[in-house]
């Protein structure tokens, strides 16, 4: 069996007022945020047009969208607030969400990772 055919974008900048301390959501933050997608029909029958498959620079202004659209405490939250986002509005089998919040010292980033199926 080969594997599906996935449509990724990686590491798209989205700012967003997040944080539990008050302080810290009070200015925008810039997050990293990644996500793969298994679209609900592989690639094969595309035939090169647009209206087939889905279209990442649409989905990527809606991510940026959603991130800006209120505060929140966790980006667990706003990584199921994404997954839920795109199962809804996009015919995909499933979707895997990689957010990266870079806040602590000596680290790369903080990380949440899920993965949700229709």
């Amino acid at each position: 069996m080969k594997p599906p055919d996935t449509l990724e974008i990686r590491r798209l900048r989205v700012s967003t007022h997040i944080g539990v301390p008050d302080d810290e959501r009070a200015a925008a933050q810039t997050l990293w945020l990644t996500v793969h997608m298994v679209p609900s029909q592989n690639f094969d029958g595309l035939a090169d047009d647009i209206s087939r498959t889905i279209d990442y620079h649409a989905v990527a202004l809606a991510i940026q969208t959603l991130a800006s659209s209120k505060p929140r405490h966790l980006i667990e939250t706003l990584a199921l607030e994404t997954a839920a986002w795109l199962l809804a509005n996009h015919p995909l089998q499933s979707v895997a969400v990689t957010l990266e919040k870079h806040i602590l010292p000596d680290t790369e980033c903080v990380a949440v990772h899920l993965r949700r199926n229709r």
